[in-house]
């Protein structure tokens, strides 16, 4: 269940909602006037959003390219990689 609270709260009770972000990972939302207005989350919690959807792109770019057939071998794979790192050892 969502943790919802007001902007008043939030300036009245920035410990307690800070302290709610860091223990749950979770957002809370803030109202203005009855109405949604903010989401306030922790900068962990934002920062593991953001890597999933970096995640979520990079995989979906993945599958363009294999639906597209922008694909090498495995062989070809490793031959490029060799020319590019002659030293290294795959």
């Amino acid at each position: 269940m969502p943790k919802i609270t007001s902007s008043a709260d939030l300036r009245n009770n920035y410990n307690e909602i800070s302290n709610f972000c860091h223990q749950y990972k979770e957002p809370v939302f803030i109202t203005k006037n009855g109405k949604g207005d903010l989401a306030v989350m922790s900068i962990e919690a934002y920062e593991e959003i953001t890597a999933r959807f970096e995640l979520y792109g990079a995989l979906k770019q993945g599958l363009d390219d294999i639906e597209a057939g922008r694909v090498v071998s495995a062989e070809d794979a490793k031959e490029m990689f060799r020319k590019k790192y002659p030293g290294a050892n795959i």
